[in-house]
């Protein structure tokens, strides 16, 4: 189990913000509620309907079936928003990294695979992006989508660098918060539970398939599948229950943020 880092390495509390320092509430403008997600989402099925009910009543000239096929085409859109859908809580929806290192693990399920997102360590105001649980161990993925017009780099085998900028705090946060989820977990099963950090990075080309920096792998986002299941199988099923369960009792889901 990974030892807690100096005070000086732990990822710096984000301030609080008094609730006096909030803007005051405006009124939204109808063209700013047509651009809320729900709203595009009904102009998108609309549009979709509305062209399928047209094209087909065109080819078969009559009115009905067209407008049969304009309900078909807006049911069959729901169904497909529904099943693509994210997991990950709506106020985590925001990183593009996350949902694509989200759908690489929906895989996993069928194969013994438990997933948890966007899990709080207590205390703080770090969090995992993807605990996974499964046949092979316990997994902590944090998805990071990067500028890809900068190259990433290993110095020394110790040192990660994007561009100019040094990544040694990432790599500290992304181990402290397994170190963390290790010893909570640890604690509640009575016996030792080996949390492996991981960085996922999406946008710039990593010129390697896996390398472990400063104890935490680091990979490109699309290995994040293989990265966990190349391993040995460690844990049997109960044992994945029990984990899982536990995981989700320790690490709470972050919820309420933006």
């Amino acid at each position: 189990m990974s030892e807690r880092p100096d005070d000086g390495d732990r990822p710096p509390a984000k301030p609080s913000v008094p609730a006096s320092t909030y803007a005051p509430v405006e009124r939204a403008s109808l063209r700013e509620l047509l651009q809320q997600p729900r709203f595009r989402r009904w102009r998108t099925r609309l549009i979709v309907a509305l062209a399928a009910g047209v094209v087909v009543g065109f080819l078969v000239n009559n009115w009905r079936i067209g407008v049969t096929a304009a309900v078909l085409a807006a049911i069959a859109e729901a169904v497909y928003r529904a099943k693509s859908d994210s997991t990950v809580p709506a106020w985590r929806r925001s990183s593009v990294a996350e949902r694509r290192t989200e759908a690489q693990l929906k895989r996993l399920e069928r194969s013994g695979y438990r997933t948890l997102h966007a899990r709080a360590i207590p205390d703080s105001e770090a969090q995992i992006d993807h605990l996974v649980i499964g046949p092979t161990g316990v997994y902590a993925v944090d998805s990071e989508k990067w500028d890809k017009r900068l190259p990433v780099r290993v110095q020394s085998g110790k040192k990660l660098f994007h561009g100019p900028f040094d990544m040694k705090p990432r790599l500290t946060e992304a181990r402290w918060e397994a170190s963390q989820a290790s010893e909570l977990m640890s604690k509640a099963y009575g016996r030792d539970v080996t949390v492996v950090p991981s960085l996922a990075i999406y946008g710039p080309q990593v010129p390697w398939k896996i390398m472990t920096i400063r104890d935490v792998d680091v990979y490109e986002g699309g290995r994040a599948r293989k990265w966990i299941t190349k391993r040995e199988r460690a844990l049997t099923d109960e044992e994945i229950d029990r984990l899982y369960a536990i995981a989700s009792e320790v690490l709470p889901a972050r919820y309420g943020e933006g």
